[in-house]
């Protein structure tokens, strides 16, 4: 707890550094995202698919809040929270009171936030958003926790797929995987034989996998996402092209990512020169075209930067952001019938980290990083 508190100690100095530089009085974090960042991972979800939780962050140049209900309050004070925060709990009747404690300790000044209320609030500068996007060393170390436990999961389910279950079944039994390791499932998609050929999202079914299955995983730790696909063939595959080209085609992107991305500054941004978004966008459409895929690239988003959402920024066109290192990305290349994902941390000397590598899976080498392959079972 000593490492979360020092990371939130230096959070919180940046936060308040934000403050001076905006003239403003208060910062307020009301998204599952930007309250996993400010608390080093802390959980204020119950509801797993809203976006805001049961607590938010305040900080002025003062104090450091949480801000809940009489609900939640203590199991927060138990279970979730560093020591850095004090408390301010109200009535779970009286939303009405929260708002006038945040006027009171902003003596009704600005106030940033990630959700801000129209007309009253403002919006947070790009700059904190850039700052939440690249890891501190403590969080590659939770990082690295939750993607070994994701691909361990998916390792463990994908072993015992039958070709008889449903879609359902192996959505369900990937999610129960994530859980018992304390994961929360924040999506798990599923195509069997007959449907994955036909779509990207393939949510799942009632369905019987048949001869192959896909299983994606969004799974959420302290707040960070590992995102990864798997395939599971149920006897030898009859054809492995796609899969070849979707690995050779994302290997284009993590080529970019290694050799070309700037160095974290200590301060301030803007960044370095690095390798930008919408040129891995450019390059994985060349990657496809070459292939014989023309279209492709337009047929499903390509991924982009992750951490405290699945996706941070999804690489486009237009999509100009810098990677650096300490960036965290996840490019997911698809053709009909094969895809390939995993989280990747870009680290010291733009070498990359895969965070969701499980070397009981089996996997080729593929410009020098070792890849899965469908899994025969």
């Amino acid at each position: 707890m000593k490492l979360y508190s020092e990371e939130v100690s230096t959070k919180l100095e940046l936060m308040r550094q934000i403050l001076v530089e905006t003239e403003a009085q208060g910062l307020r974090l009301r998204g599952t995202d930007w309250f996993a960042w400010a608390t080093a991972g802390a959980s204020h979800t119950v509801l797993l698919t809203a976006e805001t939780g049961v607590a938010e962050v305040l900080v002025t140049a003062q104090d450091a809040w949480v801000l809940t209900d009489e609900i939640e309050a203590q199991r927060l004070k138990d279970e979730e929270l560093p020591a850095n925060f004090q408390l301010n709990v109200n009535p779970w009747a009286d939303a009405a009171r929260r708002e006038a404690f945040v006027r009171d300790a902003t003596c009704g000044g600005k106030v940033l936030s990630d959700r801000p209320i129209p007309h009253v609030e403002k919006r947070l500068p790009s700059s904190l958003q850039q700052h939440k996007r690249i890891m501190m060393s403590s969080e590659l170390a939770r990082y690295r926790q939750v993607g070994r436990q994701a691909s361990e999961a998916m390792t463990e389910v994908l072993q015992a797929a039958k070709p008889t279950w449903t879609e359902y079944q192996l959505a369900g039994a990937g999610a129960e995987a994530l859980w018992a390791r304390g994961l929360h499932p924040a999506l798990t998609l599923v195509a069997g034989e007959r449907r994955l050929p036909l779509y990207r999202h393939a949510t799942p079914s009632r369905e019987l996998l048949g001869r192959q299955a896909m299983l994606v995983f969004c799974a959420r730790g302290y707040g960070l996402y590992a995102n990864l696909t798997r395939f599971v063939s149920f006897g030898a595959l009859t054809d492995d092209r796609a899969h070849n080209h979707v690995r050779e085609i994302e290997a284009e992107a993590l080529n970019l990512c290694q050799l070309t991305s700037a160095r974290t500054p200590r301060r301030p941004l803007p960044c370095q020169p690095g390798v930008t978004l919408d040129a891995i966008y450019h390059a994985l459409a060349q990657a496809y075209q070459q292939h014989g895929f023309p279209h492709a690239i337009r047929e499903h988003h390509q991924g982009g930067t992750t951490g405290y959402l699945a996706r941070e920024i999804v690489a486009n066109p237009t999509t100009t952001d810098t990677l650096v290192e300490n960036s965290v990305v996840a490019w997911n290349p698809s053709l009909p019938g094969a895809k390939i994902e995993d989280t990747f941390a870009i680290v010291s000397d733009g070498k990359l980290e895969n965070l969701t590598y499980d070397p009981n899976f089996p996997s080729v080498e593929v410009a020098g990083r070792l890849r899965p392959v469908p899994l025969i079972n």
